[in-house]
């Protein structure tokens, strides 16, 4: 490391560090330590009556010390809390020469160190669980200063607060913030329970891949690389939806994926270019049956993390109790935007977004001018969560056609606290319709729209061998998390959100 950006307190424990390694004692030791109860075992079921944990050995990170001669207390943090260590030094140095403990832990540890203590749960005169160290072994020595959390007076200061930070840090957020451990530990509950809910129904987990040579499945732009060996551009996979149906189309009855996907667009709260999605695909439904599947999901979510459908968000309070609200993406127009779209040509929706202070561009054809007017007008009222149905064709060019209105399609989008969480077709199964949607695709990319699809001629393959019906859905996991952890940022639900370099 260059010493350049070493400060002094910085300094100050490299230097103990070396007067550890000259006392002879490893700061990095490489033997196991035989861990066997945590903070929060000794604090819920100790009891002095019973006599219990009297020979315990717990290990953890310093985050405070009181040192008082030959007494000392430090507070020991691990995965589940923190506990009182009590430290004495005729205890820990039973010989007569009491340097070790005067040098090694008075001086040379430090808050954030890790260390080891064997010895026994016994309650102090203030009436705190604690523990009474027999023996204390350094495992790992600190070399920076933790941003400690200190309250006085009601008053919490110097704690790590700073959004970037917290982000660029994770690991000393975990550290200082140990509360932010339960939006990844909900995260992760999150999964398992959609993963026991899929596989109920005997649905195939898979993986597809992440390099490809087409980037296909949804409309966005992608990032690019270059295959040396095949001397070929690959994509980062901006979805996972095509492969998918080719599993079908071998004879899967279901499948799904909790896939990384990556588009190479903006980023804001609700977007990070690197995110999770959860893909399912189901033989012989549609996209009324997946409607009813995704309600059954999400309200197991809800009932499984927080024991209930209503769960908080901001100021406001999301219920998933099924079932949800239904409306076209028309009717939601007309109710929020005042104005009935349906018929209107590209000329005519052109100028009713005009009229009505829609942000257009000239390449925006019928369908994306539809959706930027129930972007602009519908989104921001729909809270609780609603299912927007039946979308234009222009923007949905893998979705079957609606089977009693031509110019639409068969599907919805699940809306949840003004933001999509979810989307989900009645998947086209027929190969000449697909084969010209993506040539009318192909025609809104020649007008300058980079985020239109590719042709993918292996799919179109593929469905000429013949799909059945199915139904697919997508859901953002990030999103999701967002809305079951009450956290107002995709950086909070994510360990290492994407930062721009320091």
């Amino acid at each position: 490391m260059d010493n350049t950006y070493i400060s002094e307190q910085e300094q100050v424990r490299r230097n103990a560090l070396q007067e550890l390694m000259q006392l002879g004692i490893d700061p990095y030791p490489a033997q196991k330590f035989p861990v066997d109860t945590t903070a929060n075992e000794i604090l819920e079921k100790y009891d002095p009556e019973k006599k219990n944990f009297q020979e315990i050995t717990v290990a953890g990170r310093i985050m405070g010390r009181r040192i008082m001669g030959a007494a000392s207390f430090m507070v020991l943090q691990d995965h589940t809390g923190k506990i009182q260590v009590y430290v004495k030094r005729d205890e820990i140095c039973p010989t007569e020469d009491k340097t070790q403990y005067n040098t090694v832990f008075k001086k040379l540890m430090d808050i954030g160190d890790i260390v080891g203590v064997k010895g026994y749960a016994f309650i102090t005169k203030t009436g705190e669980i604690s523990v009474h160290a027999q023996e204390l072994t350094l495992l790992s020595k600190s070399l920076r200063v933790l941003p400690i959390v200190k309250e006085k007076e009601d008053r919490v200061y110097d704690a790590f607060t700073d959004p970037e930070q917290r982000y660029r840090m994770r690991y000393v957020d975990l550290i200082v913030n140990p509360h932010v451990r339960d939006t990844f530990v909900s995260r992760t509950k999150m999964i398992n329970v959609m993963r026991d809910f899929f596989n109920s129904f005997g649905y195939l987990e898979v993986e597809t891949p992440i390099l490809q040579p087409i980037p296909g499945g949804a409309n966005a732009r992608p990032f690019k690389t270059h295959h040396n060996a095949l001397d070929i551009p690959l994509y980062l996979r901006i979805a996972n939806e095509l492969y998918l149906k080719k599993l079908i189309v071998g004879g899967f009855p279901g499948v799904y994926e909790f896939a990384k996907d990556f588009r190479n667009e903006g980023m804001d709260r609700t977007h990070n270019p690197e995110f999770t999605v959860l893909e399912i695909y189901v033989a012989y439904k549609d996209y009324f049956w997946m409607m009813d599947f995704t309600e059954q999901l999400v309200e197991k979510v809800a009932l499984t993390l927080h024991g209930t459908t209503k769960v908080p968000m901001g100021d406001k309070v999301i219920d998933w109790k099924r079932p949800f609200r239904r409306i076209t993406m028309l009717d939601a127009i007309k109710e929020y935007a005042g104005v009935d779209v349906s018929g209107m040509n590209e000329e005519e929706l052109r100028k009713t977004c005009s009229e009505l202070k829609v942000p257009i561009t000239p390449i925006m054809g019928k369908g994306k001018l539809i959706d930027a007017l129930f972007g602009t007008y519908c989104e921001k009222h729909l809270i609780q969560p609603t299912f927007i149905t039946d979308y234009p064709i222009a923007t949905s060019p893998l979705t079957k056609k609606h089977r009693t209105h031509p110019e639409l399609t068969e599907r919805f989008e699940l809306f949840v606290n003004g933001k999509e969480l979810a989307n989900s077709y009645s998947e086209l199964n027929d190969p000449i319709d697909q084969l010209d949607r993506f040539r009318e695709q192909l025609k809104l990319k020649e007008k300058g729209d980079d985020e239109a699809m590719f042709i993918d001629m292996d799919f179109i393959r593929a469905l000429e061998f013949g799909m059945p019906p199915t139904a697919g859905m997508g859901i953002g996991i990030d999103r999701l998390c967002m809305l079951m952890t009450n956290s107002h940022s995709i950086q909070d639900v994510l360990f290492f959100p994407q930062m721009r370099p320091e």
